[in-house]
């Protein structure tokens, strides 16, 4: 039987936008021709998986739809959320459908995480198919190349059948502690999840019988018109509102982990989103978009729909206008050399793999005191994204009018 992926796209992404009333979900965002949940559909494609199923809201339908059709997926099925409930009556509802015969092995994925090389991914998968029951849940884990705070991790031991067995979960732990569990070889918890459809319902039976009894009812009052289901509103507004690993992960013993070493991000953050276009950055390059300057030069990669992407080149004793904005905050992301960073009244030298975040309307300045260049990406984000949203105080060239 084959897999049958399970797409959960119901996010709105507000993390990146903290200002911003019409904020865009980031499994839509157009990073340069190419959207996260994109790249998630044509990794569905290969033959080890079934036609999809798509778990979002009415908001995003039309939005769905589109990326559908652009990608070629001509047989899926949409499941959509009369009212945000967290990702367990998500993942419970859309797994529900008649669709699904009962033992069918579900890989959900995240619409808005960026997995490279997913013929391992695909792999991986495939051997551990034989390896679910109608009780266990396979959560997948990715070594972790930095001692990141942004993600949770969870700790493993083997078992017969060289089966890694999941002992521990860590919540976002702090930078510190993020080292120590790295040492005790903790993978970061990436949130996709692989069990069989039965494992579902009896785990949801067993620890969270309300949310089920409710679920199902939204889905067998379901409308279903156009491949896409109307979940029951009255029945999936009943169901309570929590998080999958709080619901399930937290209570079951049976969890096992498939443990990968690939490159994985969730673009959560901008210093995620920087750190891709650095790594991207000469699919981005074009000559026409270098612009000099007496500090140095900056080349704009890429602009998106409230954002502005650019790279940074301070040379040796270049010194930046001491400036502000008043229709964006930045966020820079240090590629190169020790730049000194003022912000407001304080100063400070930052590192290669540093971020900085610069507030709207603070006052700031970047200088290259070394003799090496300084590199940094910045994200400018905010409305108006033009060299005329300068505020200079001082400027060592004579630019302040």
């Amino acid at each position: 039987m084959k897999i049958r992926p399970i797409i959960l796209c119901g996010g709105a992404g507000t993390r990146l936008w903290p200002n911003s009333k019409n904020h865009q979900a980031k499994q839509f965002i157009d990073f340069g021709n190419w959207t996260l949940l994109g790249k998630t559909l044509d990794r569905i494609k290969s033959s080890t998986f079934d036609a999809p199923i798509i778990s979002t809201n009415l908001k995003y339908l039309k939005e769905v739809k589109k990326h559908l059709k652009k990608h070629k997926i001509n047989k899926y099925k949409i499941v959509l959320e009369p009212s945000k409930r967290n990702t367990a009556p998500a993942i419970l509802a859309s797994a529900l459908i008649k669709d699904i015969p009962n033992e069918q092995p579900l890989m959900f994925f995240a619409a808005d995480h960026l997995i490279e090389k997913a013929s391992i991914f695909n792999k991986a998968i495939n051997m551990n198919k034989t390896n679910l029951t109608d009780q266990n849940i396979f959560i997948f884990g990715i070594k972790p190349t930095s001692p990141s705070s942004e993600y949770g991790y969870f700790l493993t031991k083997k078992v017969k059948g060289n089966i890694n067995k999941v002992t521990k979960f860590i919540e976002k732990p702090k930078e510190a502690k993020a080292k120590q569990v790295i040492k005790q070889k903790g993978y970061w918890n990436s949130g996709m999840f692989f069990l069989r459809k039965d494992s579902i319902i009896n785990n949801f039976k067993k620890y969270q019988p309300t949310i089920y009894k409710n679920c199902f009812n939204a889905v067998s009052k379901a409308k279903l018109k156009d491949n896409t289901y109307y979940l029951n509103k009255a029945s999936f507004e009943k169901a309570t509102a929590k998080s999958f690993d709080y619901a399930i992960l937290e209570k079951t013993k049976q969890i096992n982990a498939i443990k990968l070493d690939i490159p994985w991000s969730d673009l959560g953050s901008w210093k995620e989103i920087l750190k891709m276009y650095d790594k991207n950055k000469n699919k981005y390059y074009k000559k026409k978009n270098v612009y000099y300057r007496p500090w140095g030069r900056y080349v704009n990669l890429f602009e998106g729909k409230g954002f502005l992407i650019k790279e940074l080149f301070v040379k040796p004793k270049g010194i930046l206008s001491l400036q502000k904005h008043h229709h964006r905050s930045e966020h820079w992301f240090v590629t190169q050399g020790k730049p000194k960073i003022t912000l407001n009244k304080d100063s400070f030298f930052k590192k290669q793999n540093d971020h900085i975040f610069i507030p709207l309307e603070a006052i700031h300045r970047i200088e290259n005191p070394g003799n090496k260049p300084v590199k940094i990406i910045e994200a400018q984000v905010g409305s108006i994204l033009k060299e005329s949203d300068i505020v200079r105080y001082q400027d060592v060239y004579g630019r302040v009018k």
